[in-house]
């Protein structure tokens, strides 16, 4: 049972890899002005899909590939905190560009390149408090998911309820696994929750009521 438990909390923390929450984020956002908007062109979703899974996460993996064949890091899951600054210092880069492709290739909504940059300055703190602290990228990446559908929510004036219910169960169990394979400390992953939230949701609640 418990080698069990260990393969499922494994595949969840690969299945919600944080490089891969801007990518979940876009899709969902893309689906829904699809309904929303039936003329907009595929080929501006496919460009917005493909460009953000390239840039957050295929060559922030590819250079984390590259430092582990050189030996700069153990492992590919980066379980030594030490070992943590420079691949995410890389991915911090790419989130910058992140946020150039968002806002001005894509010229998507201010709510949106407000999410791209919390997410970035997300990302930085957990570059930086890393260096003294194991604080969870994980629950980071999925707490902005979380704060990004829901400054998405409050900008149209809809409750995605469902939605919502559903990164809160995934969050739920993301934090029993991370904690089951002795990832983080409980103070870890929900520090780290809290802070991709606060990241990605009150820039754009101040906006709104600004």
């Amino acid at each position: 049972m418990h080698q069990i438990f260990n393969i499922l909390s494994q595949a969840l923390s690969i299945l919600l890899y944080p490089l891969f929450m801007p990518t979940y984020g876009m899709i969902l956002y893309m689906a829904a002005m699809h309904s929303r908007t039936p003329n907009l062109p595929n080929a501006y979703i496919g460009v917005a899909i493909v460009g953000t899974l390239v840039i957050t996460a295929l060559i922030p993996i590819v250079l984390l590939l590259i430092l582990w064949k050189r030996g700069a890091v153990s492992s590919l899951h980066i379980d030594d905190a030490k070992e943590r600054t420079t691949p995410y210092v890389y991915s911090v880069v790419c989130y910058g560009f992140w946020c150039y492709f968002v806002g001005v290739t894509l010229k998507m909504p201010m709510v949106w390149l407000l999410i791209a940059i919390g997410a970035t300055c997300a990302l930085l703190m957990v570059t930086i408090i890393n260096r003294r602290w194991k604080i969870s990228a994980h629950l980071t990446a999925l707490g902005g998911l979380l704060g990004g559908i829901c400054s998405l929510s409050l900008y149209y004036s809809v409750l995605p309820t469902m939605l919502i219910c559903s990164v809160l169960a995934l969050s739920l169990l993301l934090m029993y696994a991370r904690l089951y394979v002795n990832a983080h400390t409980p103070a870890q992953v929900v520090a780290g929750y809290l802070l991709g939230i606060v990241f990605t949701f009150i820039p754009n609640l101040i906006f709104s009521y600004a």
